[in-house]
């Protein structure tokens, strides 16, 4: 493994009914993350994604490339905008990740980008992961 090896990019489809689920399993019953009418009346778009959503959602990029998502030592973001999720077509969250240090101690530092329609949707997006065996 070296720096500026890619981690395998993947997208993943989001729909109302995840953000629905996602409400139910965090208590974020906010209605801007399901209610539309409620989310235009406070000057949003549209229903737009829990922002805690979207970090979960994009770290299984690595998550999935380790094999196991106890591997992830340490991961942060910086959330720049929001997902919006039309009704009924959802969004798209398109993530990809490459090596940015092999550190000594064996663990790799990976920097994550992540954009919905060409507009990135998290900045400084950064993990720190145990690498799977062989990589």
């Amino acid at each position: 493994m070296n720096v500026g090896d890619p981690i395998p990019a993947q997208e993943f489809p989001i729909t109302r009914a995840d953000l629905v689920r996602y409400a139910g399993a965090s208590a974020d019953f906010n209605p801007i993350h399901w209610n539309e009418r409620f989310a235009k009346e406070v000057g949003l778009p549209d229903v737009i994604a829990h922002g805690m959503f979207t970090m979960a959602t994009a770290v299984r990029v690595i998550t999935e490339w380790a094999g196991d998502p106890g591997a992830v030592i340490e991961y942060g973001v910086r959330f720049t905008r929001p997902v919006v999720v039309p009704d009924p077509e959802g969004a798209v969250l398109s993530v990809a990740g490459v090596v940015r240090e092999v550190r000594e101690d064996g663990l790799v530092e990976i920097d994550l980008t992540a954009s919905v329609n060409g507009q990135t949707v998290l900045a400084k997006s950064r993990a720190v992961v145990r690498p799977p065996a062989g990589a």
